[in-house]
């Protein structure tokens, strides 16, 4: 069985402070052999940087602020931001993007946010990690506005329409998949979707410690996904799409592993 990479862990959560060690003992036993460390916010680097220094040989890791965390981004937090960037040289920028679902910070300051962010992974030459919840047109926009001069990009957490997936593609973005795509009866689109998603722009991804995919036989009673359910995923997306596991194994961590290391 072919190793996996799983592109979005949130190891940052305190759900993992007792057990990391455990969490990622038990996911490479299970083959998941490289891991996507997130960061929202630059209160984050300090331990994402901990634990990446104790696992580098394991994790990929970005820097960047989600569209959460948007309404803290002025001119003093975006010189702090670029050179924590500079000094730590992450894998990638993010996780950024839109999110008009929750919107814990207003329009204005998101567009800000996501659009500075964009231009230091230009300045930099580094892959975007983006996030968009109900926020397509403007999150297509601006992507369209700097398109030209970003890297690569991965559209993480990928939940849209045909027309959503196309509109990526047409830019050469990464699509990644998570445990949604097992929730069978809210999924109906997506499950159809993922079907035309080509196999050398598809990554996966757990999000742990959320999305914990619907169907997993013995959930845990805490209801914390983790890596090692990244195997299920796996199994489901093949299914859907058709495609031997052991190939989307092989592929899905070469895309990976070419995102990350540039």
């Amino acid at each position: 069985m072919h190793e996996i990479a799983d592109i979005a862990c949130n190891f940052t959560s305190e759900r993992f402070n007792k057990d990391l060690d455990e969490v990622i003992s038990r996911a490479i036993k299970n083959k998941i052999t490289k891991f996507g460390l997130i960061c929202s916010q630059l209160d984050d680097v300090e331990k994402l940087l901990n634990i990446y220094n104790q696992y580098s040989n394991d994790i990929f890791f970005t820097i960047g602020v989600h569209p959460h965390h948007a309404k803290e981004i002025n001119d003093e937090y975006l010189k702090k931001l670029k050179k924590t960037v500079t000094n730590n040289n992450p894998h990638a920028i993010g996780e950024t993007g839109l999110d008009f679902f929750r919107n814990l910070s207003t329009y204005e300051e998101q567009i800000y946010a996501f659009e500075e962010q964009i231009k230091i992974a230009i300045d930099k030459n580094k892959p975007l990690f983006l996030h968009q919840r109900d926020s397509h047109d403007d999150f297509i926009k601006i992507l369209r506005k700097y398109s030209s001069d970003i890297n690569k990009a991965v559209v993480h957490c990928f939940t849209g329409t045909q027309e959503q997936l196309d509109d990526y593609l047409e830019l050469d973005c990464y699509i990644g998949v998570t445990g949604w795509i097992c929730d069978a009866s809210r999924n109906v689109e997506l499950r159809k979707t993922i079907k035309n998603i080509p196999l050398e722009r598809l990554m996966i991804e757990t999000d742990c410690p959320y999305l914990i995919p619907k169907d997993l036989p013995n959930k845990p009673k805490n209801n914390r996904n983790e890596p090692c359910n990244l195997n299920h995923i796996v199994s489901e997306i093949g299914m859907l799409m058709g495609i031997d596991e052991e190939i989307l194994r092989k592929d899905t961590f070469k895309n990976t592993k070419s995102f990350f290391t540039n």
